[in-house]
Order: structure tokens, then C-alpha cells, then sequence
């Protein structure tokens, strides 16, 4: 099929085809050197990224951005790890504080992991068993926002759960310093258990971290670099760890910078114009659409568009008015023009319009489009007068409606447009800005009576799950928390059954199952808690600088492994 770009979107596809080229050439002359003659040539220094905002807490088991867990990559360590490596090399598991990974026993439901001897936190003091059940311990003292889906597999988890200030994970997580083991009993075989431990949530930590929300305080980490200081209103600060001696290339490789400075509170423009001035090396949030065709055309070697398992949606609260009502929930997916929010976020080869919550190219999709213009599997376009009649239907018209998004270019455009339609279908609409620091924990939080959000997910690992069981479980959902990642509060047992039909399937059948996630992923469409906008693709503007862009499919560019000259 021909596709009609608009100029500057054309000129975007060719920098593409630029960069893959320029990717590859840096690749592997990286590989045909060796590792020890890069760190000799290239260490040293220090690299400055930047971002609008920071993504709040500091806590690696708390926080829950795809910003942070990208950093947490260099500060933090589990048992197992997802490998620093580049494209799909990132989704292998590797051993990280544990020797090897264990095979299970006890019928799938044990793994008894060998603790390696030899590294420290940031703080000089050794990791020990201890350390290990006090951190699996503390996922639930801090009420982290995966307990219920993640790790309430762990015997002894119900408990941690209905009592947090108790919890001891009794049975479940055992250590023996004597013998360097940990060992975790599972209430039933898991088939994802590897990718749940290979999260920042399950992060290692001291054991007196700290039983609450860090904040702002850095806790000690095992990784290359640890977090010397953070103001979320200016920096991060993060340097060598003093204690680190590499034992693992692939779970953490030492760094090559001598310090990262993460500097917030710059706007877009001011980022793109510093990078191109040398004094960043990396800007987290992307760049202007209407500055693309500039920076493509003059700095296309230091444009990096990359894809990714990720969608952004509109939360709607299933348990306020309007949005307690199916009918109008159904009314926004049929009346958002899909192709105007790709044009705000970039253009075509910038994000792709979809109508479902799986991600094309991802375990468990299939094409299946409930919301649009004619009968399809893919959205064609928007159906304004199927809408209307909805809302008309529901009763609704009328109530006011207000739409929380980012403060920042991108998230604002998107909020801006969807309050445009939600008065066009005769809701008296507004749209408020937040700060990127707080608005995800915000619009979380039931006591902040969100109605309808801005959000987007990106995956954990690559799993149907973590996009439909991690979004839309009853598990997901705790009223009153900033940690509530089901952000509709939509609760339906049927497909939560389904859901853990799925998991139990993929042990023997990973085919059926994913069949299955199919059926949950038009299940939770039919009922509609949110509206999938797009999916994004990733886009990095680096400084002339930085060399050795490596982009990790599971955790984005792998900054510790690029060095600036």
C-alpha cells in the first residue's frame, strides 16, 4: 500500500533510513574492538541529560516510569536482570545478584537462587540472603504498585497484602546466609516469574532501606553508578560507585562516563537548542514535531528513531460519572480521530494508530478493531454519528467532564484535542495541566476524582500480561493510593478469570495462550475502561559528543554503555 507523507513527515522517513544505517556502522565497529580497549579510550568524563520534569520518587520499588527504570538500569540489581545489550539481545534474562538462574523444583512452584559472593552497595556494605528477603519484604511494607500483580504469587503474599506492616513473606522468601542461598516458594507454577524479578520493583536493596517512600532520599543500590543527590526541581546527580568491580557484563556493565547529571525543568526547545550547542548529550522527552524536519536535516547522525512495545491511552474512570457508563465510554472510542493524535505526536513514522491495548508485533495481538468507521481489523476512521447517538442514549450530554494531562508539548496537544471532542460530543469539557513530577501518581489516586487522563504504558517485558493484566486486573486497583496502576478502577472477574487462565496456559501452550490474551484484549475493548490513542515509536536527539548509542529493547538506550568525548 502507498502512503501519502506530508513533506516534513518524508524528510523524518529518510533520516530514518540514515540513522538505521549510522546505528549499524557504530555497532559493529563496537564489536569489533575489544570492550577493555573501548574503556581505555573512552572513559572518563562526564555526560548531561536532561528531561521537562523528574518522574518522581527516587524509590526503585515504588516508582513506576519507563524514565527512571531506564536509569535504574545502572543503579540496581535484582536476581536476575534483563540483558545490557542492544535490540532484542534486551529481552534475554541473565543472572545478576544470583550466580545462575535456578532450575525449578517442587513441581514449578521453587527456585532455590546461590547469591555471588563479593558485591557491595554503594555504601561499602556486602549483599547477603538478608538483604534479599528484606527486599522482597519491603516490595509489600512499601505497597508497591505490583504486589497484586506481580508478586502476589509468593507464599505468604496474601497476607503482605491485606497487612503491609507485617508482612514477613513467611514460607515464601527464605535465606540462608550460611549457605549464600535464597529461596522462593511460589503458591503455583509462573511462567513470567523470571521477567518479574528482572524489574526495578524487585530491586535488592539494603536491608534497612527504608520501610516507606524514599522520596527524594537516594537508598544504596548495587549497580555501576549510585545516586549522589536529587532535587526534582533541578538535578540527579550520579556517580561511580566507589564499592562496584564488574562481575557481569551483561546484567552491569561498568560504565563509561565518570558522572551523569540529569538536569530538569528545561522546556523542549531549550533542550534541542542545548544539544546542538554541546552542552547536553541526551534529552528524554521527544522533540517538537515541528523542529524534526530541522534537526533531521542538519544533525541526522545524532537522531536515533527507534520502536516500541508501548501505547498511549486515555484512562476513564469507570466508577465517576460520565464514565460509569459503558455508553459513553464506547462513545470516546468511536469519536477520537486516530490519525489527527499521530499527527500530534509526530507523523507516521513518528506512532501508528490503534484501537486495541496489545501492540502490534507483541504476543497476543491480533488485528481487531471494535471502533471505527466500517468493519475492520485495523481503524480506518472516526465515527462522530455512532458517538453521539451513544451519549445521546447515556443520557450524559451535558456534565462536566475535565481532562488531566502533562505539562509538557506533547501531552498537552493530546489532552487539548481530546476536550475538543468530548465538547463536541456535548459534555462541557476542560483540559488541566500537571506536572510530569506528579501527574502519574495523580491520576492514580481515586481521591483526586480524575475522570479521564492522559497516560502511556510501556512494557515491563514481553508478556500480554503486562499490558492487560497489569492495567486492567481488580488486583491492580487500590482506592485512596498513588500506586493504583489500574487507573479506570475497572474491576471485571470474568476477564480477571480469563486472565489467569492465560498465565496458567502459558506453562505448556504458549500458542493457546496467547490466543487467549486475544480474546481478553477485545474483552476489555467490548467494555471499554480506556481509549488506546497510538503507539509510539522512540525518539533520541543525542549531542555530536556522544558516542555508542545502544538501544535496549527492554529498557530503551542503555546510557551507561555510550561515552562523550
Amino acid at each position: 500500500m502507498t502512503i501519502y507523507l506530508k513533506p516534513s513527515i518524508r524528510r523524518a522517513g529518510l533520516l530514518a533510513a540514515g540513522i538505521l544505517l549510522a546505528q549499524t556502522a557504530l555497532s559493529s565497529t563496537a564489536l569489533a574492538d575489544e570492550r577493555a580497549d573501548l574503556m581505555a579510550k573512552h572513559r572518563g568524563g562526564t555526560m548531561t541529560l536532561a528531561a521537562v520534569s523528574a518522574a518522581g520518587t527516587i524509590d526503585p520499588m515504588i516508582n513506576y516510569t519507563a524514565q527512571f527504570w531506564q536509569i535504574y538500569q545502572m543503579t540496581y540489581d535484582g536476581l536476575v536482570k534483563f540483558k545490557q545489550a542492544g535490540g532484542t539481545d534486551g529481552f534475554e534474562i541473565v543472572p545478576a545478584i544470583a550466580e545462575e538462574i535456578p532450575q525449578p523444583t517442587n513441581d514449578g512452584k521453587t527456585y532455590v537462587f546461590k547469591i555471588r559472593k563479593g558485591i557491595k552497595f554503594s555504601n561499602g556494605k556486602d549483599v547477603t540472603p538478608s538483604d534479599v528477603v528484606a527486599s522482597f519484604q519491603r516490595i509489600f511494607k512499601v505497597k508497591g504498585p505490583t504486589t497484586g500483580s506481580f508478586y502476589n504469587g509468593i507464599v505468604g503474599s496474601d497476607k503482605c497484602i491485606a497487612d503491609a506492616a507485617t508482612c514477613t513473606l513467611e514460607g515464601g522468601v527464605v535465606g540462608d546466609d550460611a549457605a549464600g542461598t535464597v529461596t522462593i516458594n511460589l503458591t503455583a507454577p509462573d511462567s513470567e516469574i523470571f521477567s518479574k524479578l528482572a524489574v526495578p520493583h524487585a530491586s535488592i536493596l539494603p536491608a534497612d532501606a527504608p520501610l516507606a517512600d524514599a522520596g527524594t532520599t537516594p537508598i544504596a543500590g548495587t549497580g555501576a553508578y549510585y545516586f549522589e543527590s536529587y532535587n526534582p526541581t533541578e538535578q540527579l546527580v550520579m556517580k561511580r560507585n566507589p564499592h562496584f568491580k564488574e562481575w557481569s557484563a551483561d546484567a552491569q556493565p561498568d560504565g563509561y562516563a565518570d558522572e551523569i547529571i540529569y538536569k530538569f525543568g528545561l522546556t523542549e526547545e531549550a533542550m534541542i537548542n542545548a544539544i546542538i550547542n554541546g552542552q547536553i548529550d541526551w534529552m528524554y522527552d521527544t522533540p517538537p514535531s515541528d523542529r524534526l524536519p530541522e534537526i533531521g536535516a542538519k544533525y541526522a547522525s545524532q537522531i536515533h528513531i527507534d520502536p516500541l512495545a508501548a501505547f498511549w491511552y486515555a484512562p476513564m474512570n469507570t466508577n465517576l460519572a460520565p464514565f460509569d457508563n459503558i455508553k459513553v465510554r464506547q462513545a470516546v472510542n468511536y469519536a477520537l480521530d486516530r490519525d489527527a493524535l499521530v499527527g500530534l505526536f509526530g507523523g507516521e513514522v513518528l506512532a501508528q494508530p490503534t484501537c486495541q491495548i496489545l501492540p502490534p508485533d507483541f504476543p497476543g495481538h491480533v488485528d481487531d478493531c471494535l471502533y471505527t468507521t466500517e468493519a475492520s481489523p485495523e481503524w480506518i476512521g472516526a465515527d462522530m454519528e455512532k458517538a453521539k447517538q451513544l451519549v445521546e442514549e447515556s443520557g450524559t450530554k451535558g456534565q462536566k467532564v475535565t481532562v488531566i494531562a502533562e505539562d509538557n508539548a506533547t501531552s498537552r496537544g493530546v489532552g487539548t484535542y481530546i476536550q475538543s471532542v468530548l465538547s463536541e460530543l456535548g459534555y462541557d469539557a476542560s483540559m488541566k495541566a500537571v506536572s510530569p513530577n506528579i501527574q502519574f501518581t495523580y491520576i492514580q489516586n481515586t481521591s483526586n476524582n480524575v475522570q479521564i487522563s492522559i497516560s502511556q504504558w510501556y512494557m515491563d517485558y514481553p508478556a500480554a500480561s503486562n499490558f492487560l493484566n497489569v492495567l486492567l486486573s481488580c488486583a491492580s486497583f487500590t482506592p485512596g493510593s498513588d500506586a493504583s496502576i489500574n487507573i479506570s478502577g475497572y474491576c471485571n472477574k470474568d476477564l480477571d478469570a480469563k486472565m489467569k487462565e492465560a498465565m496458567t496456559l502459558a506453562l505448556t501452550d504458549a500458542d493457546a495462550a496467547n490466543a487467549k490474551w486475544a480474546e481478553v484484549d477485545k474483552g476489555f475493548m467490548e467494555q471499554s475502561p480506556i481509549a488506546p490513542l497510538f503507539t509510539p515509536k522512540s525518539v533520541n536527539f543525542t549531542s555530536a559528543r556522544l558516542g555508542n548509542y545502544l538501544f535496549n529493547k527492554q529498557n530503551r538506550w542503555i546510557t551507561s554503555q555510550s561515552w562523550v568525548k
